[in-house]
Parts: C-alpha cells; sequence; structure tokens
C-alpha cells in the first residue's frame, strides 16, 4: 500500500469512527434534588436509564440559591453579586445547555409560583427557565405535597393546608401550559426513556447521503463533505464531466486519481 491509499484508508477510518461515536453518544439528562440524600429512593431509576443507554448527572441543592453539580458549586447570581466560590463552575442558567432534559422530582409552592410568573432567583427556576427558553424537556413528579423537604422537617408537616393546595394546583397547571411535562415520581425515568425515544429519528430513518446533481450533460455537484474513491465508484454516469464541489469538502488522494481516470474534472464552488 502506497502512502496515498494509507492516507485515504486512515483518514476514511477516522470519519467512520467519528460518525459512529456521535451516533452512539449517550443521551443525558440532570436530576435536581433537594438534598444530598434525595436521590436515594430513585436508585432504580439510574439503573433503568443505564439500561436504556441513557446517561445522568446529579444536582444537589444547598438551600434555594446554591447547589452543587459534581464538584462545583453552583450559585445564584443577584444584580451586581460577584462569586468567587467556585470560579469554575457555570451559572444554573448554563447548566441545561449540557443536557438533552431536566428532571425535577419534587417541585415546591415557591419553585412553582417562581417558575409559573416567569421569575429566577432560585437554582431550580432559573434552570428550568434555561432549559425551557431552550428547547429541553422537563419532567417533574406529579404526586409532591407541594411543601419542602427542609420545610416538612422544620415545621413537622407532610402536606400544605387547603388554600395553599388549590394554589399549589393551579401553578401546576401554569407550569403544564408552559410545556413542563409532570408524571408520577416512580415513573419518571420511564418518561425520560420514552421522551428520548420520540426525538430519535425513527426506524429506518437514515440521513441523507451526498449525491451527484446533474447540472446538464457535462457537469453535476458534489453535495457531500468527503468525496472519496468509493463514491465515484458509485456513481457510474460521471464521465468526461466537470464536478462542482463546495469549497471545504476534502477530496481524498484515490478519488482524485478515480477522477483522472473518468475525465472528470473538479471545480470548487462558494459555501453559499
Amino acid at each position: 500500500m502506497d502512502v496515498r491509499e494509507m492516507v485515504a484508508s486512515i483518514t476514511k477510518e477516522i470519519l467512520q469512527s467519528l460518525q459512529q461515536e456521535k451516533v452512539k453518544q449517550a443521551r443525558r439528562v440532570l436530576y435536581v434534588f433537594c438534598d444530598s440524600q434525595a436521590h436515594v429512593a430513585f436508585l432504580d431509576h439510574f439503573i433503568h436509564l443505564k439500561n436504556n443507554g441513557v446517561c445522568h448527572d446529579l444536582l444537589f441543592l444547598d438551600g434555594e440559591t446554591s447547589s452543587w453539580l459534581g464538584m462545583h458549586k453552583i450559585e445564584c447570581g443577584g444584580a451586581g453579586k460577584i462569586l468567587t466560590a467556585d470560579e469554575f463552575a457555570p451559572a444554573p442558567l448554563e447548566v441545561p445547555k449540557d443536557y438533552d432534559g431536566i428532571v425535577i422530582p419534587e417541585l415546591d409552592l415557591d419553585n412553582a409560583a417562581r417558575i409559573a410568573a416567569g421569575l429566577k432567583g432560585t437554582i431550580k427556576a432559573e434552570i428550568v427557565f434555561a432549559a425551557l427558553v431552550t428547547g429541553k424537556f422537563v419532567i417533574a413528579g406529579s404526586d409532591v405535597p407541594g411543601i419542602k423537604r427542609a420545610d416538612r422537617r422544620t415545621l413537622q408537616a407532610l402536606t400544605l393546608p387547603p388554600a395553599y393546595e388549590r394554589l399549589f394546583q393551579r401553578h401546576v397547571q401554569e407550569l403544564t401550559e408552559l410545556g413542563i411535562e409532570f408524571a408520577p415520581q416512580k415513573r419518571l425515568a420511564e418518561r425520560v426513556v420514552s421522551k428520548l425515544r420520540s426525538q430519535l429519528p425513527k426506524e429506518g430513518e437514515q440521513a441523507a447521503k451526498p449525491t451527484a446533481t446533474a447540472l446538464d450533460e457535462t457537469e453535476a455537484v458534489f453535495s457531500g463533505k468527503l468525496l472519496t474513491a468509493d463514491w465515484i465508484c458509485s456513481q457510474p454516469q460521471l464521465r468526461h464531466t466537470t464536478l462542482h464541489v463546495k469549497q471545504g469538502a476534502i477530496v481524498s488522494p484515490l478519488a482524485q486519481d478515480s477522477m483522472r481516470e473518468r475525465g472528470i474534472t473538479v471545480s470548487y464552488i462558494g459555501r453559499g
């Protein structure tokens, strides 16, 4: 094998491996928990996600305006406030960009009201706001009391009084109108998997392959990003023609040899 064939072979293998990695890249969701113990009840969820090829990260609230994502301490910033606790941590608004969706097992009256009114100021409210604005899905637990875990411990109360409960349910309805989905806590992982599957291309549906569009009997256009000898061989109609290739496309050495043998001339055109 000469140098040109080796380079062409290596290039082809690299591009194929990159494409396979892109296809196999796991989807990722973020679970937002009230504290560092709240996730224990959801261990089966994480097993279900893993078995279905879905990665997950956990974010633990450390109060209302700060939280922990791995080793990073994330804080809400007020007007003119400079954060120095963790200069490498993302702002709450930046967190959703690395995930396909956000899961909030337990939503309380305070955060439900903030999100419904478009207000920020808490970790949950800012993350949900950013997720909805950027088109990420948000799934929340539907069978929750509407009162924070910390408040339940402090007040020794498990439910909201009737008036607050009605207010909480009105906010839940408003959140549904904003695009937030609600599901029973034990079904959250199943809903995540179902949601991600619905976003994948349907079975048998593949990305369009580069084709040669004929302009007339002596010209054609290649619309792909990598022009290979294999592709030239798959286009028997291309002989003694001018092949228009977009600027920036890669033409392998073997493809150049194949085109010379067929009398094909390459003409580079603009990206537009």
